[in-house]
């Protein structure tokens, strides 16, 4: 698609299978975050579009939820195989609305159909157990139930793995959804899914989108939570917001799926291989320009090989390729906007200020910042507490791996960790000790499948995507019993 055709597209909503304006008539500009070139006009959807959808998502779930597993399956291989069919022009959204390079690109590309085919598997699922009772005559089940509208509320930064994610498991245990993307990618993370499953035969009200433009996110997502009519509420995004969320959703009483922010640790240990090392170093923490949930923001390396990993580590950082996402040489792209820009240089001219070593990079080129490496943080630094999100990382040396276990759990995050040692026992005692959701033992934060559990503990979220996991999160389970003839009652 041409640059004309993107700035002509026309974002609508899609509610109950019909693609509608907003309902005040509003729009917004979608950016490219490289060239602020706009791409499409947006709805920009307010409380009164949230409930319309939430409308349409309800009066489709009585039949959905009755839909055959042999149904549920065939919708998602069939996604699974549109979405690959139209993997160029996906790949040059993901660049042109979230700055993503063509490597990551393709990686969501190769990702999400296995999620959906994963899905599609989950269709036939067990949904539940035979309980033993004790009461004579009486046959016991545990059975999952579809809960009902779930609203999932999805990020900009892997937006097609993200909002594919956010919708997979509620729609093929039987639910109906609200997605909400972020406004930074309306289209590569959701009304492109509007376009694809429309295509694979979801009935319509199934899946229904709403956009909005950054000052209509809150009231979007408060009718989400305040909506009786929606069950469950899923969210990847920042710790900050999704604690909100989370206080928002508990005075409805109302259950919530997130996967929050993390700050996490690469341990290397001393008799790890150093090449090795490095290159796992680099990959997990400037991949997508650091903007991913389980970038490795704190690098903690044992003492006796810390000279020489630091130096080449820095030396690699150095020579990785700044600037337009499109060219298959670029390694870091632009960050999402400006105001994202701002936060990273302010953060790292902060704790330079405060006595932080600039080993690498440091500085912003254009919409981009240069992969940067830092020693000597200050510990109570606001770089060192939260996390910036952001091709930025910090080396932190240490003189045992019982200090890297301590520094590692030194945070109130706990996401995605890695370890790197030359012995996967020791990698894994440590792996015991570590507080997180997700730990790599010989491998860097940055991985995920779609069957595997994805989540985190501590200010990161709770809760689990991924696979049968999920199964807990988007569905009820309901305690059955049948009496085979009469039993006695007391009066």
């Amino acid at each position: 698609m041409s640059a004309t055709e993107a700035r002509a597209r026309d974002c609508r909503h899609l509610i109950g299978g019909k693609w509608v304006d907003a309902a005040g008539g509003g729009t917004f500009d979608d950016l490219d975050p490289y060239t602020g070139d706009v791409v499409a006009s947006a709805a920009a959807g307010d409380r009164e579009d949230a409930a319309r959808a939430i409308e349409a998502a309800n009066a489709a779930f009585a039949g959905w939820s009755q839909a055959g597993p042999g149904r549920r399956q065939a919708v998602f291989l069939k996604a699974a195989d549109v979405l690959e069919s139209r993997r160029d022009e996906v790949v040059e959204w993901l660049a042109k609305e979230t700055g993503c390079s063509f490597g990551f690109g393709m990686f969501q590309m190769g990702f999400v159909p296995g999620l959906f085919r994963q899905a599609a598997g989950a269709a036939y699922a067990p949904l539940g157990q035979v309980l033993p009772s004790d009461l004579p005559g009486a046959f016991a089940m545990g059975v999952r139930r579809p809960v009902g509208v779930v609203g999932a509320i999805s990020p900009w930064n892997a937006a097609l793995i993200l909002s594919a994610r956010a919708i997979a498991a509620p729609i093929v245990f039987g639910n109906t959804v609200v997605l909400s993307p972020s406004e930074h990618s309306p289209y590569v993370g959701g009304l492109l899914w509007g376009e694809i499953f429309a295509e694979a035969g979801l009935p319509d009200g199934v899946l229904n989108i709403v956009t909005h433009d950054r000052a209509g996110a809150a009231a979007v997502g408060e009718e989400l939570v305040s909506n009786p009519r929606v069950r469950r509420i899923n969210f990847t995004g920042s710790t900050a917001t999704g604690r909100k969320l989370a206080e928002a959703a508990g005075r409805h009483l109302k259950r919530v799926v997130l996967e929050l922010g993390g700050q996490n640790p690469l341990i290397v240990l001393a008799d790890a291989d150093l090449e090795y090392a490095v290159n796992a170093a680099a990959f997990g923490a400037y991949l997508h320009q650091g903007q991913i949930c389980m970038s490795a923001r704190r690098i903690i390396v044992e003492r006796p090989i810390a000279e020489k990993f630091t130096a080449a580590l820095a030396e690699k950082v150095s020579g990785l390729g700044v600037g337009d996402p499109r060219e298959p040489t670029t390694i870091i792209g632009p960050l999402i906007s400006p105001a994202a820009l701002e936060t990273v240089s302010r953060r790292v001219d902060e704790v330079v200020k405060a006595g932080a070593k600039v080993l690498a990079g440091g500085s912003a080129e254009g919409a981009c910042y240069r992969a940067t490496l830092l020693a000597d943080v200050p510990r109570d630094s606001e770089f060192a507490q939260v996390e910036t999100f952001g091709p930025v990382a910090a080396i932190e040396v240490v003189e045992s791996a019982d200090e890297a276990v301590a520094a590692a759990n030194a945070t109130s995050y706990g996401l995605a960790s890695g370890v790197l040692t030359s012995d996967p026992d020791r990698g894994l005692a440590i792996a015991g000790r570590l507080q997180a959701g997700i730990v790599h033992v010989n491998d860097q934060p940055v991985h995920d499948e779609p069957q595997m559990p994805f989540g985190g503990v501590k200010d990161s979220g709770w809760g689990r995507f991924g696979g049968t996991f999920a199964m807990d999160e988007f569905t009820e389970m309901q305690w059955v019993t049948v009496q085979s003839g009469t039993r006695p009652f007391p009066f």
